[in-house]
């Protein structure tokens, strides 16, 4: 893989929004040159026979089942509020 320059690192930087000294452009760009070159090396692999994986546990359906429960009773959870009219929570007005 072509090996990434100070200059391109600069101008990736500055997408970004990012402010970096020259020096630390080197450092990434041969930061970046040596993972490029490790992914590399994984394309010398032979996966044909490898299943693509989502994830690496055999998980399936962690989530707990969905089902209804009841909720609080109103007239319970009205004793503690400070204001409440017809069955609903009064708060501040936030808005004008």
């Amino acid at each position: 893989m072509a090996k990434m320059t100070k200059e391109e690192v600069i101008e990736v930087a500055h997408l970004a929004r990012l402010a970096i000294t020259d020096e630390e452009a080197v450092h990434f760009a041969d930061q970046l040159e040596a993972i490029t070159n490790a992914m590399e090396l994984l394309n010398e692999l032979d996966t044909e026979n490898v299943e693509p994986t989502t994830h690496v546990l055999p998980m399936v359906n962690v989530l707990r089942e969905d089902k209804s429960i009841p909720g609080l009773d109103r007239e319970l959870v009205l004793k503690n509020v400070k204001e409440h009219e017809a069955g609903q929570i009064k708060v501040p007005t936030i808005l004008d």
